[in-house]
């Protein structure tokens, strides 16, 4: 599925969109959110520039601003548990990279985010009557968000949580089970991550692997805030999860390669590459494909949003991509600075893709097809992906 079919996709909600929106809507909930954005300093015009980047982040027909805007400011509160196995809390560290107040932090005032283990200041028992509690009376109507990856040998003892020492396994099972949508945010999440690579002594997996439930994965070590973000706004604003690829994460983030979009493509093209580190093509910003980057074969929107708040991502300042949102990365990509020969990546020579277009342009007819095929244009994953999801819709 492209940009295109994701468009049609949305505008085909639109009638059960409008119906939902007109059910949900109350004067008084759209006069209390417009005071919310006066006192914190924000006006109109900064929440209609909000929807303008949310629907064009979320890959939404323009049509859609209209519809956003509405639903953000009616939207009711839902309640969040998030959940914490094995990992190193990056995610949500990622996720709360904002300074100051905006749209996307007033939205979420109307989530309730009931239990986390990290944010929450109460411990112990009680915070545990308290998880329980608000399993029970969200019965069905929660999002679980999962962060970590779940050991499972050994019936999954690796793992304890809690005062009553019980397994990551099991909680996660209990939780997701009866949670409207589970949500895996991370790469550990998501495949298993770090805990996952080899020899994965404690049986690692990633949720759906582990739990065998439907879930969305939004992966990356960490993902950047806006695909978090996004992708709760996504299920906030439409009651449903986003289209996803073949690995369950949401098209409009994942798919399209960091390759793609990535500001260094140029020189890619151009035969222009970083030799070493410190050397003069590291200075002028020149392709890091022969330092080890890995976007020619990892999907991930960093180079449009970047991380903390837009400032950077990795490529940006001045290290390869490591692969980070694809399966098994730790021991498929690695090592990291070095390229990875098996992927069968054909470079430029010297003279880039517009030298070698002319060269093959001397001897044989049709020069801008030989060009296309100098380079990984259509990486295998995509195709499976497109495949997969052209099965789903038929």
């Amino acid at each position: 599925m492209n940009s295109k079919d994701l468009q049609s996709h949305y505008l085909s909600m639109m009638k059960d969109v409008d119906e939902r929106l007109n059910n949900l809507y109350s004067k008084e909930k759209e006069q209390e959110f417009e005071e919310k954005l006066k006192e914190n300093g924000l006006s109109r015009r900064d929440f209609l520039k909000w929807t303008s980047f949310i629907t064009a982040a979320l890959m939404l027909p323009p049509t859609f601003e209209s519809r956003i805007a509405k639903a953000a400011a009616i939207k009711e509160r839902v309640p969040i548990i998030w959940l914490h196995m094995a990992e190193c809390t990056g995610c949500t560290e990622s996720f709360l990279r904002t300074q100051e107040p905006d749209i996307a932090s007033l939205i979420f005032d109307q989530v309730s985010l009931t239990y986390h283990d990290t944010l929450m200041m109460a411990s112990g028992e009680k915070v545990e009557e308290h998880l329980e509690n608000a399993i029970e009376k969200y019965k069905g109507k929660y999002i679980c968000v999962v962060e970590g990856g779940i050991p499972t040998k050994d019936g999954g003892i690796y793992l304890t949580i809690g005062s009553k020492g019980e397994t990551g396994l099991s909680r996660a099972k209990r939780i997701t089970k009866d949670a409207k949508v589970t949500l895996a945010f991370g790469t550990c999440a998501a495949f298993g991550g770090v805990q996952a690579a080899h020899p994965n002594p404690t049986g690692a997996k990633g949720v759906r692997d582990a739990l065998g439930i439907e879930i969305v994965n939004v992966s990356g070590c960490p993902p950047s805030s806006i695909n978090m973000v996004g992708t709760l706004l996504h299920i906030l604003l439409f009651d449903k999860i986003p289209p996803l690829d073949m690995l369950y994460r949401p098209l409009w983030a994942y798919g399209s390669r960091i390759h793609d979009y990535c500001e260094r493509r140029a020189h890619f093209d151009a035969g222009e590459f970083v030799e070493e580190w410190g050397d003069e093509g590291a200075k002028k910003g020149w392709c890091l494909y022969k330092m080890g980057c890995k976007g020619p074969l990892t999907y991930n929107n960093c180079p449009r949003y970047r991380f903390n708040q837009g400032t950077n991502w990795p490529v940006g300042a001045g290290h390869g991509c490591i692969g980070c949102s694809e399966p098994n990365f730790w021991d498929t990509m690695s090592p990291f600075e070095e390229p990875n020969d098996k992927a069968g990546i054909r470079i430029p020579e010297s003279g880039g893709v517009e030298f070698t277009s002319d060269k093959i342009g001397t001897f044989l007819a049709g020069a801008t097809a030989g060009a296309i095929g100098i380079h990984a244009a259509g990486s295998i994953l995509r195709a499976k992906a497109e495949k997969s999801n052209d099965k789903e819709n038929e």
